[in-house]
């Protein structure tokens, strides 16, 4: 139990794809962006962004971290998903 949930645990991914997947479409969702332009904001390609919200690829540490600065960054609004995801409030 406990780790259900969290992508990451220190710097270790303790999840599949699927749940990377969810968090990934879950977070551009929220903030309004189509997987082109989500793409750009991460500086990664589209068909980067789909295979990740398709769970064919999961993202780097790199790419994580970014959607890790981009929950902080929507305050209230990512706290879920922080806290779900990363273990943060």
């Amino acid at each position: 139990m406990g780790c259900r949930g969290s992508v990451l645990q220190g710097e270790s991914l303790v999840n599949t794809q699927p749940d990377l997947a969810l968090l990934v479409r879950k977070l551009r969702e929220r903030l309004g962006l189509t997987q082109e332009k989500f793409a750009a904001k991460l500086g990664v390609t589209f068909p980067t962004i789909n295979r990740w919200e398709n769970g064919k690829a999961k993202p780097s540490p790199l790419a994580l971290q970014q959607v890790k600065e981009l929950l902080q960054e929507m305050g209230k609004d990512g706290a879920d998903l922080l806290k779900k995801y990363f273990g943060e409030e």
